[in-house]
């Protein structure tokens, strides 16, 4: 009778080991077929769904919830992104130096010791008539795009004032050298060093040399 039993325990043992083993090998296929579907562009659109950028340099607009508080009209209300290591830092123009500083959070807890306060540069920018200006900008550093977050802000007068702002629409910055290059094809210039006058938008050497 012992005999019989154990036979019939090593019956059941061996066809609950076939049949878990066989759900397991579905599960693993599974996993396989889901992991093949997934191409590279569409993990390179589930990065910008999840707003990670590359490292590099972007326009970016940046949205406030005042008329008071926005970026300086000459610069279209964008700043200039910057992602450096994942981080990512924006830089902001603003209309004039009324606000002398920022605190991402809110006003309550720009007030406490210890916060950080961001802290000023002071930037020139150029209107569409020509005249220039100086005015205060800002680096605020971004944890998400299209999301919105507080951001506090104390004028001249000496008061907090609670903000709502966001990042969103980046766009790859043209760089410095890819600008030079571009230029000079379009002149068709060889090196050298040459004295250019703009006007309207427009430009035409006025005068050449040899390069020193």
């Amino acid at each position: 009778m012992k005999r019989r039993c154990v036979m019939l325990f090593t019956v059941f043992a061996v066809c609950i080991s076939a049949v878990t083993g066989g759900y397991h090998t579905v599960l693993a296929e599974d996993a396989q077929e889901e992991t093949a579907e997934v191409s590279p562009e569409e993990t390179e659109e589930a990065k910008a769904e999840d707003g990670v950028l590359e490292d590099g340099v972007y326009s970016a607009e940046f949205d406030t919830d005042s008329s008071m508080f926005h970026v300086n009209e000459a610069n279209e209300g964008r700043g200039i992104l910057t992602v450096k290591d994942g981080k990512m830092t924006l830089h902001v123009s603003l209309a004039s130096k009324s606000i002398v500083n920022l605190f991402v959070g809110l006003a309550e807890d720009a007030q406490k010791d210890g916060a950080e306060l961001l802290k000023p540069t002071t930037d020139t920018v150029t209107y569409s008539d020509g005249i220039t200006e100086e005015v205060y900008g800002f680096d605020i550093p971004i944890q998400a795009l299209d999301e919105e977050f507080d951001l506090a802000l104390i004028g001249t007068k000496g008061k907090w004032y609670d903000h709502k702002v966001s990042v969103t629409d980046p766009k790859p910055e043209e760089s410095a050298e890819t600008g030079e290059a571009e230029f000079q094809e379009e002149l068709n210039l060889e090196d050298g060093i040459y004295t250019i006058e703009v006007k309207d938008s427009k430009y035409r050497v006025i005068e050449s040399g040899e390069e020193k």
